[in-house]
């Protein structure tokens, strides 16, 4: 009989970012993959010009493609994105980010719009 124990199992770590500005990070971040995902970068143009950059864990079969994103919760799609996989940790380099004045205000207008959202 093989026994596993889970602190043995290894999951990959990757950098992580969901919103850029300017291609660069708005807030960097590492994460943990599950199981059947690598890391990614993803590359895109929005709106044909502006440059879009997301990075994080992807499930294989998404890897190596290119697709459009939509904009939530409906069909129109927004760009297209690139999505680039690798499999050893952290191998999908560590995110640009914005200088931290302007992390510290993209995450309080991201408040007030929060709070609003609420009332």
């Amino acid at each position: 009989m093989i026994r596993v124990y889970p602190s043995l199992i290894h999951s990959l770590k990757c950098h992580a970012c969901a919103i850029s500005v300017l291609n660069k990070c708005a807030i960097g971040l590492k994460m943990d993959c599950k199981s059947g995902q690598q890391c990614y970068t993803g590359k895109g143009k929005k709106v044909g010009f502006i440059d879009a950059m997301e990075k994080g864990c992807l499930d294989v079969g998404d890897c190596n493609r290119t697709a459009s994103v939509n904009v939530p919760g409906t069909e129109a799609a927004v760009y297209s994105m690139t999505r680039t996989c690798c499999t050893t940790d952290l191998c999908n380099s560590a995110p640009t980010s914005l200088p931290a004045v302007l992390q510290l205000a993209l995450a309080s207008v991201a408040a007030v719009f929060g709070a609003n959202a609420l009332v």
